[in-house]
């Protein structure tokens, strides 16, 4: 018998993989979202021991001073979400977005959305009262 004269390459050739996904599929969210669910309420003071003095968030300033322009400046004991405002009130805002292309109030209701999505905000109804869901 003759010998076989090649090198083998069976260790090069390797079966077909499945195809993968086409360029048009969308792609595969691996994790969910977090998010936390609060509801913007105003901060009320109580059960405070009467030693602590809370002051108002803004000074008043003397007439003399207002007189040259100056305004006071709030010190809030806030977190910085509270301080996102937008032209609508949330309430408006999805009603707004179910308003015709063509109406400006759906427009005005878009860039409420917009300006809230910049802040990882979004707006859900729950038991018909918006709130506001802050994403981490």
């Amino acid at each position: 018998m003759a010998t076989k004269n090649f090198t083998p390459i069976n260790h090069l050739i390797s079966p077909p993989k499945p195809a993968s996904f086409p360029k048009e599929a969308e792609p595969i969210i691996k994790g969910s979202e977090k998010s936390i669910i609060q509801e913007v309420v105003e901060y009320e003071p109580s059960g405070h021991p009467k030693i602590i003095q809370i002051h108002p968030g803004t000074i008043k300033l003397p007439p003399d001073l207002k007189k040259f322009g100056l305004q006071p400046v709030s010190n809030s004991q806030f977190s910085s979400f509270k301080s996102v405002t937008v032209p609508l009130r949330d309430d408006q805002v999805l009603v707004g977005l179910h308003a015709p292309i063509t109406s400006s109030f759906r427009w005005l209701a878009t860039l409420a959305v917009y300006i809230l999505s910049h802040s990882h905000i979004k707006l859900k109804t729950v038991e018909k009262k918006t709130i506001r869901v802050f994403k981490k």
